[in-house]
């Protein structure tokens, strides 16, 4: 199997701690070995944390995907994982790739609500808050079901210093618990691998999002019909002939 992990963050020091996260997870989640191929955005922010950021990241996600897997450079992908929480343009992914495309906040939603009635997203940046709960509550699932909870550090402030943050993030999980989570999920590229150590801290499972992401890859699925595209001006090269190949299915 042959995965792409498309890093929506310009950091490319994130994409290096996913990638290396992910292969190391493979084996310890039972899963078979893949060949995942890492990919960097290749625009916008450093590290997503505002509404602004993640709609230029929207586009890039686009891009990106475009430039490998796209009908002038096929790859022989099997599926792409938008590695970063929240996933910009998912949804518009699915309408132009003939594979199936995981998102690390829809994959910890399914995987956790599999094992408890309510759980918690958590992750670094406050403004994570209002788009996680908007997020979560499109696929049907309100506060009752999914609470959203987030520490003042960014996920890369996280992902450069995690034994620092640890204690922060464990009395916020607490609180979850407190507040009635079955699961808590930690979200964000820049918290992959912090999941063992809370879970040494607290009475609930803790998931890590991109293990969810991995194991819902593998699960495998069929790719949703691609949708016929407008013509569009002004992209870049990929992305401009990605979208031309779609625009003609319509004629």
């Amino acid at each position: 199997m042959r995965i792409l992990l498309l890093n929506g963050n310009t950091d490319p020091a994130i994409t290096a701690l996913i990638t290396a996260r992910a292969r190391e997870a493979l084996p310890r989640l039972g899963l078979p070995a893949c060949d995942l191929v890492p990919a960097t955005a290749p625009f916008g922010a450093r590290y997503i944390a505002t509404r602004a950021a993640v709609a230029i990241a929207g586009h890039a996600v686009l891009t990106g995907l475009a430039e490998h897997i796209g009908a002038e450079n096929p790859q022989g992908f099997d599926a792409a994982i938008i590695a970063c929480f929240g996933e910009p343009a998912i949804e518009a992914a699915r309408e132009l790739l003939p594979i199936p495309v995981i998102g690390m906040a829809e994959a910890s939603i399914t995987l956790a609500l599999e094992q408890a009635p309510r759980i918690a997203l958590l992750t670094g940046g406050a403004a994570w808050v209002p788009m996680l709960e908007e997020f979560a509550l499109i696929r049907g699932h309100g506060p009752d079901r999914v609470q959203v909870r987030s520490v003042p550090p960014t996920g890369d402030m996280i992902a450069r210093e995690p034994e620092k943050a640890l204690a922060l993030i464990a009395e916020e999980a607490r609180q979850a618990v407190a507040a009635g989570a079955g699961v808590v999920v930690l979200g964000g590229a820049g918290l992959v691998g912090l999941a063992p150590k809370l879970a040494a801290l607290l009475p609930v499972p803790v998931l890590d999002s991109l293990d969810c992401a991995l194991v819902m890859a593998c699960r495998g699925g069929r790719a949703p019909a691609r949708v016929a595209q407008a013509p569009q001006t002004g992209l870049e090269p990929g992305l401009a002939r990605f979208m031309a190949d779609e625009s003609a299915k319509s004629k």
